[in-house]
């Protein structure tokens, strides 16, 4: 079966299209059944370039790779991807700065970041950009058990000011920005689909939507599938990983359950495998492919809602 290509997206499609963000992004959500694209973060294939790294993920049973960077800066080394017949779906970006940071100037540094990376990922007519509250900051969870600087109404100004200017660059480049939430012990501030839904919607762009992530939500929600229930008017990607952070298929997440439940919600994002590999990287990629498609291949045929 031949990749499935990705809703054009960014500022040359709307060109070529006459289309806005939002009304793809209807359309899009007016299609029930459409299968998900497939991605895998890049550096988990194995090869030496991201071309022989899409080819290994591709050959596993991927749509494609979800970058680690989209800025304008790396576009000579995807572009001859893109020429290829290529498509990229996320990126996640790598950061030491967060948008819900303590420290203003750091928070300006953050969103000016991301701001690159969505204005990278749409000239690329890739899907969104990843985006958590913070990542190792601070946690009440582990020593020395302590309270935070700020109060959670004071978290939560600070997180819907940013997520409101990100959005506006976002709906400019034709993509997502993607709140993840995670898990207690690695931020404070947003660890549950519903929490980071509600932020989503205060954003008040429809260019903001929410990531689940299979890993932080078996730590964090009563019921997964619940959670995406409740979460699939704002849901925009989900990350796939298993409980011991390793491949889909290694541990004891219901991965059947969980697209079972996207295909009932009607589910049209990203699917991409964020984890840890067990195993050679190249058989463990093959045996996490497998494992997915089987899966997706009960997923309804499309219909119009």
């Amino acid at each position: 079966m031949p990749p499935r290509t990705l809703v054009e997206s960014g500022p040359e499609a709307q060109a070529r299209t006459g289309r806005s963000h939002a009304s793809r992004h209807e359309r899009r959500s007016n299609v029930r059944g459409v299968t998900p694209w497939l991605a895998v973060q890049e550096q988990l294939p194995p090869g030496g370039s991201l071309a022989e790294r899409h080819a290994a993920a591709t050959a596993a049973g991927f749509d494609g790779l979800e970058l680690r960077d989209a800025d304008p800066g790396r576009r000579p080394e995807v572009e001859p991807l893109l020429r290829s017949g290529a498509r990229l779906s996320t990126v996640c970006p790598e950061a030491v700065e967060w948008i819900g940071d303590f420290d203003p100037a750091a928070r300006r540094r953050a969103v000016d970041r991301l701001r690159r990376q969505l204005e990278g990922l749409g000239a690329l007519g890739g899907h969104g950009v990843i985006v958590p509250a913070a990542w190792g900051m601070f946690t009440r969870r582990l020593p020395p058990f302590a309270e935070p600087p700020r109060t959670p109404e004071q978290d939560r100004a600070v997180l819907v000011e940013a997520l409101a200017e990100l959005g506006t660059h976002a709906e400019a480049a034709g993509v997502l920005v993607l709140l993840e939430p995670l898990n207690r012990y690695e931020d404070h501030m947003v660890n549950t689909v519903a929490q980071a839904g509600e932020l989503v919607e205060a954003a008040g762009s429809d260019a903001v939507r929410v990531l689940a992530d299979t890993f932080h939500m078996n730590l964090e929600e009563d019921d997964p599938c619940a959670a995406l229930r409740s979460a699939a008017g704002t849901l925009g990607a989900v990350h796939l990983s298993d409980s011991n952070r390793h491949q889909p298929g290694t541990g004891h997440v219901p991965f059947a359950a969980i697209l079972a439940t996207l295909a009932e919600v009607g589910f049209t994002g990203v699917l991409s495998v964020e984890c840890r590999l067990r195993g050679e990287p190249g058989p463990a990629l093959q045996a996490c492919g497998g494992f997915l498609r089987g899966l997706l291949a009960s997923w309804p045929p499309a219909v119009l809602s």
